[in-house]
């Protein structure tokens, strides 16, 4: 069976001294160390976690305010171009009416010189017959 004598006891009495020596310069340090690392990186995981819902908002108002100004300036472009358009209609309608104003002038004059032409050519037509019946008279 088993025996206890004093050794027993001195070494049992050694280990409880040893574990509560121990407890207090190795063990409860370590585990404080590792409860205080374990809270640095859920905190770290937490504020990571955050930040990337942050992010996607950050992401999604981006992508909001985006939308809505390229719908404004899709807007302004539209409006640019119809005044662009109108403004158009209106230069060549205004050319329009000046190119026809100026060919209606053009023709005028064209009238007027051919009207000369003609008068002075009646004249001398006057003058050529007078001329061509002398000269057959002659002959």
């Amino acid at each position: 069976m088993l025996e206890l004598n004093k050794w027993f006891f001195v070494l049992a009495v050694n280990f409880f001294i040893l574990l509560f020596i121990l407890n207090a310069i190795l063990f409860r340090p370590l585990l404080k160390l590792f409860k205080e690392r374990e809270d640095t990186v859920k905190g770290a995981l937490d504020a990571s976690k955050e930040m990337a819902n942050k992010r996607e908002e950050s992401i999604a108002r981006l992508n909001r305010e985006l939308a809505e100004a390229r719908s404004k300036a899709k807007g302004t472009f539209e409006a640019l171009k119809a005044e662009g358009i109108n403004t158009q209609k209106e230069v060549l309608s205004a050319t329009d009416s000046e190119a026809s104003q100026i060919l209606d002038k053009a023709k005028a004059e064209i009238r007027a010189e051919a009207e000369k032409a003609r008068n002075a050519l009646r004249a001398d037509i006057d003058k050529f017959s007078d001329e061509i019946v002398r000269k057959l008279v002659r002959v």
